[in-house]
């Protein structure tokens, strides 16, 4: 009787042909397997918007996405991930969902909770639900963890953050759209619409409905930058609600434009792999734009 092949090692036997195939043979096997997913790219970018109020010039954001502990990425990683942070001095700190890989099998729920709780942003720490932090029975579990390491949980809300009495920005975070239920409606219901918003959500496909709000940037997750990606071809793993935007920049809608920024994560999930898709953490500084004299 034929042994039976589970998903994942078909999967990894099919990423292996294919890169073998492509030419990359067993080196590109090893780097895509061992190297490039313990690696660390810090990626600095301005935000620039006449709506940010002048006292938030120089305001460091830092955001980091989709560890998926307990598949690939490991506890130590995660230290070593918050003595970076902490080193970068952000004034606050946004994750943007998929903590965990598979929430019921995870049992190193105390020690994450101890390692996160290091991480420092006198202006708050803000998450939202991946996928799967929904996942697996996870959706209580992960709000637990996240609450008690510190984080507020935006779950179709938004926090106003205040430089003084007059000058303000909003978050505003969202549920996830492949196991949750987003609501933007009622995540903006209470933020003015001339404010400068920071829309979170983790899957990046929804900025094409987030364009109708008037909100200036979205930060997303969830695609990992397509996890693989191979010259001449480009990403090959896509997921539902990031399947138009995977990985940077863009700029959608034409009055009144969002700026969408896609993580490409830290983890990975079922396949280990990563190949010219490096591991990303993110620090935006905003800067007032001045109207032309």
């Amino acid at each position: 009787m034929p042994k039976k092949v589970s998903r994942r090692s078909f999967l990894k036997r099919f990423m292996g042909t294919i890169l073998t195939t492509l030419g990359v043979s067993t080196g590109g096997y090893v780097y895509a397997g061992k190297i490039e997913p313990i690696l660390l790219k810090i990626n600095n970018h301005k935000l620039v918007h006449s709506n940010i109020p002048s006292s938030f010039d120089e305001f460091k954001i830092v955001q980091f996405s989709d560890t998926h502990l307990g598949f690939q990425y490991t506890l130590e990683q995660l230290a070593k991930l918050v003595e970076k942070i902490n080193s970068i001095q952000p004034d606050i700190l946004f994750f943007t969902g998929d903590l965990l890989d598979a929430p019921n099998q995870y049992r190193e729920i105390d020690q994450t909770i101890s390692i996160l709780k290091k991480l420092h942003a006198p202006f708050g720490k803000f998450a939202v639900y991946g996928n799967h932090d929904h996942g697996g029975y996870g959706t209580d579990l992960y709000r637990d963890i996240i609450e008690k390491a510190g984080f507020t949980l935006l779950l179709n809300e938004s926090t106003r953050i205040q430089m003084n009495e007059k000058e303000h920005i909003y978050v505003i975070g969202i549920d996830d759209a492949m196991l949750g239920r987003p609501d933007l409606q009622a995540a903006i219901s209470e933020v003015p619409d001339d404010a400068y918003k920071i829309l979170l959500s983790h899957a990046p496909d929804l900025a094409d409905y987030a364009t109708n709000f008037n909100i200036q940037v979205q930060l997303s997750g969830h695609s990992h930058g397509g996890q693989i990606q191979l010259p001449f071809i480009g990403a090959l793993v896509k997921p539902p609600f990031a399947e138009k935007y995977f990985e940077g920049f863009y700029r959608i809608g034409s009055t009144n434009p969002l700026t969408l920024y896609v993580n490409r994560g830290l983890g990975t999930t079922r396949l280990p792999f990563r190949f010219l898709s490096v591991p990303e953490l993110t620090v935006f500084t905003l800067k007032q734009e001045k109207a032309a004299e």
